[in-house]
């Protein structure tokens, strides 16, 4: 069984900088892509970032390319996601996921992923 577990959300304010963390549990972490995901109140849920097994590969949503980073840590089995640049709207609840194994094309739905972790606020006030 494959958990994960987020940490690092809060209340920030508009610039500010945060950065989230995703501890998984399982030893075949280091062999899937990971993902970062997000859920703003009233909204589905998007894709933010993620992440080749290697950590070779990134890729990012066009509205968070160039102020967040997501990285990987195989050997600790985690994945973080460096916030920079934080404006409202990134507000919203922020999710881990695993998804396939390999290193193929970049994935985008949350379709894709079948573990998650149960969310991290963050709140940027303006």
């Amino acid at each position: 069984q494959v958990q994960l577990v987020e940490s690092g959300g809060g209340l920030v304010q508009a610039g500010d900088s945060l950065r989230l963390s995703c501890a998984a549990s399982g030893r075949t972490f280091s062999s899937y892509v990971m993902g970062w995901f997000r859920q703003a109140s009233g909204k589905d849920r998007e894709f933010v970032a993620g992440i080749m097994w290697d950590g070779r590969r990134t890729w990012y949503r066009d509205s968070v390319r160039g102020r967040f980073t997501i990285s990987r840590d195989n050997v600790k089995n985690t994945v973080d996601l460096q916030m920079n640049s934080l404006n409202y709207e990134d507000t919203a609840v922020y999710y881990c996921a695993r998804g396939p194994p390999g290193s193929g094309r970049y994935y985008y739905n949350a379709q894709e992923y079948d573990y998650w972790g149960q969310g991290t606020q963050v709140t940027v006030s303006s």
